[in-house]
């Protein structure tokens, strides 16, 4: 469906002439992608100066000065091995000498290149060698010089590209772009900015001409990157207008399940709570699809929201998978919702992939016959044999563990299916409707009154001695302990503290008193060790991060995580969630080590400031980037090249605004801006949004 006039910017790089097979594969190291069109995206980082020179004590550290040179003499040099260097003379100065050195060298193209009486320009870096002026291999040496640019861009490289290999790929990839390229940009927009166009956008970008056209507040790079940012919220437009168009199943329900779990409830709901429900029974209720994204601190009671609308979905005669992406998480899952609906009358199975033989028939029988009314499960759900009767509600817990494919598969098990994600690791705005603008969003921004706030401590990794000698005051007040570490055994190559050396120390000192559990353990030893720390059998548990999501012992109160500083923040703060769920004060120590650098000193001092998840995720944003908080692959978008999400915020909310309205007025987008922004999203390779339109 791409037009023809794009074919050229999405050949192969391989396809310019004078890079082969072993070079174009070293573009695609740098770019994750073999089209020239990504060339143009790949933008530089630095300026080069080349300044012309009055003399050499003007020459600055970084410069790769410009001089008309005569050559003298050629040095022969003593042996191969050794560098051959060519003697001149600065024309530019008052006779200064400068030598020039090449380690990798053919004499006779050199000498034929450069013969002595040649007086010609060239630019490269200098240096002193015993008392002689030096530079080596030049970057340029030529008889115009106007063929030397006064300033270069310099672009991030991978080993075996130079900078000039860029340069000249990116010339080559300009060179196949259409001649006329329709605007896309709304001309108010347009107006107020003063953007270029996309041409002249790309064009500025690669030829800077100061420090501040490598900024954001360039031009060319604020008009790119929302072309970038419009590119991807049209696709997410597109896909949440099809999904609101899709006819669904409205599942009403009678209110008689929720009514009895109302009463069943032995605490009062929060006001967030309510409305959060309030806004999901809506939804489902409706003719259309639901995607909502439901977001909640940690605490903030977002299953039993779930709950409710598993129990409005069996009401309505269907059946709900709440999908879990680790075992631990999902048999804690089916342990609380079966003991309320058991009371209810409902009937709820768990199914991993640790149920096997007459197990398994049974659950799959209950699953394809419509017994089972709630199915709760890892991966497992997705292997083809899993056959639902009538799913209607997908929930996902933990959505960023899951990628998009991974998401539609599961609802393809039904008839389309409403569909729930929950995240208990709080998404900055800015990411929320760059990733999931093709969704409603519901969030939960009150903790339930009995919700106790942690006491956060910083504490030195000396202090640990100190720390285990307390142990034994707080394992005599009856209180329990999660031990975090980053490993789980020794590694040759780190030096982080492991789980298992931390265990064998804690056992010797606390015999039969201390668990270990790991992601290598096998489930049924992972249950075993957590059954005894629930049921208070083992006092300190040492664990790695396999604890940081939704493990509930609301009697644990201290969390001691070692080398804190190697932990993002929204894990730093997952893990402190782990305690504070029971009537006792909890204390949570975040233990460092030495030297600490600004990054890791910010995020500790965050954590001992606030719980608040939502301002612990601005500032993870701030100090790490989107990619590592959210992997952007798992989103069904790629990752950004020409936007930044914590600079151009405003660009996204701009973006996303213009793409509901065109969405909403140009649905087909045939009008002359539809017409262009099609052209946009193949720019971007949004190809299969547009198929989508198409298709209706």
């Amino acid at each position: 469906m791409r037009p023809p006039a794009l074919y050229p910017i999405f050949n192969s790089i391989e396809s310019i002439k004078g890079i082969g097979i072993k070079t174009s594969k070293l573009f695609k190291r740098l770019l994750d992608e073999d089209k020239l069109i990504y060339l143009l995206y790949h933008k530089p980082v630095s300026l080069l100066n080349r300044p012309r020179m009055s003399d050499i004590h003007s020459i600055q550290p970084g410069d790769r000065p410009v001089f008309k040179i005569k050559v003298i003499s050629h040095i022969k040099p003593p042996s191969r091995k050794s560098p051959y260097r060519i003697l001149c003379q600065i024309q530019s100065f008052k006779g200064d000498e400068l030598e020039i050195v090449f380690f990798n060298y053919h004499k006779d193209y050199l000498i034929k290149q450069l013969p002595e009486g040649t007086v010609c320009w060239i630019s490269g870096s200098v240096e002193l060698f015993n008392g002689h002026l030096q530079m080596s291999h030049p970057d340029y040496i030529t008889f115009d010089e106007e063929k030397i640019p006064l300033i270069e861009p310099v672009y991030p490289l991978t080993q075996g590209l130079t900078n000039k290999m860029v340069e000249f790929a990116v010339t080559q990839a300009m060179r196949a772009l259409p001649k006329n390229i329709p605007e896309w940009i709304d001309e108010t927009l347009l107006k107020q900015t003063g953007w270029p166009d996309f041409k002249t956008a790309l064009y500025e970008l690669h030829h800077p001409k100061s420090a501040i056209d490598l900024t954001n507040e360039s031009k060319a790079r604020q008009r790119l990157a929302y072309d970038e940012i419009l590119a991807n919220q049209l696709a997410l437009a597109i896909t949440r207008s099809r999904l609101k168009r899709q006819k669904g199943n409205a599942l009403k329900g009678t209110g008689e399940l929720t009514g009895r779990l109302k009463e069943l409830l032995p605490f009062e709901l929060t006001g967030a709570q309510k409305r959060v429900i309030s806004e999901i029974s809506m939804d489902m209720a409706c003719d259309f699809r639901m995607g909502r994204l439901l977001q909640g601190d940690v605490g903030s009671g977002k299953t039993i929201v779930a709950v409710f609308a598993m129990l409005q979905a069996t009401e309505s005669g269907a059946q709900t998978a709440l999908m879990c992406p680790t075992d631990i998480l999902s048999r804690q899952h089916y342990k609380k919702i079966n003991q309320l609906a058991e009371e209810i009358g409902v009937h709820v199975v768990l199914l991993t992939g640790r149920e096997k033989g007459k197990t398994r028939a049974l659950l799959l029988k209950e699953i394809a016959n419509g017994t089972a009314q709630i199915v709760i499960g890892t991966h497992a759900l997705f292997t083809p044999d899993v056959i639902f009767q009538n799913l209607k509600l997908v929930v996902i817990d933990e959505q960023h563990r899951f990628g998009v494919e991974q998401r539609l598969f599961l609802t393809q098990k039904g008839s389309a299916p409403d569909l729930l994600v929950m995240t208990a690791t709080p998404i900055p705005r800015t990411l929320a409707l760059t990733y999931y603008g093709d969704m409603d969003l519901s969030v939960i921004d009150e903790k339930p009154a009995s919700r106790q706030k942690v006491d956060t401590r910083v504490i030195p990794a000396k202090a640990r001695e100190e720390t285990i000698s307390k142990l034994k005051t707080l394992l005599q007040n009856g209180q329990q302990i999660y031990w975090v570490c980053p490993l789980v055994e020794e590694s040759e190559k780190s030096d982080l503290a492991n789980a298992t050396d931390r265990y064998n120390e804690l056992n010797a000192l606390f015999p039969n008193r201390v668990g270990l559990i790991h992601g290598k353990m096998k489930g049924t030893e992972k249950d075993a060790v957590m059954q005894a720390f629930l049921n208070k059998e083992l006092s300190v548990l040492v664990a790695t991060t396999v604890i940081e999501v939704g493990v509930d012992v609301s009697s644990a109160t201290v969390m001691i995580i070692e080398q804190a500083e190697r932990f993002g923040l929204a894990q730093l703060h997952q893990l402190r969630g782990r305690i504070g769920r029971g009537a006792d004060k909890s204390v949570c120590l975040l233990m460092y080590d030495y030297p600490l650098s600004e990054v890791a000193k910010r995020r500790l001092e965050v954590m001992r400031q606030t719980d608040d998840g939502f301002i612990i995720a601005e500032e993870d944003l701030k100090l790490r980037g989107a990619g590592e908080i959210l992997g952007t692959r798992q989103s069904g978008l790629e990752n950004l090249r020409l936007s930044n999400f914590e600079l151009q915020a405003e660009l996204i909310s701009t973006a996303r605004q213009d793409a509901l309205n065109i969405i909403k007025t140009d649905t087909m987008l045939q009008t002359p801006r539809g017409q262009a922004l099609k052209m946009l999203m193949y720019l971007f390779e949004k190809d299969v949004y547009i198929s989508t339109i198409s298709a209706g």
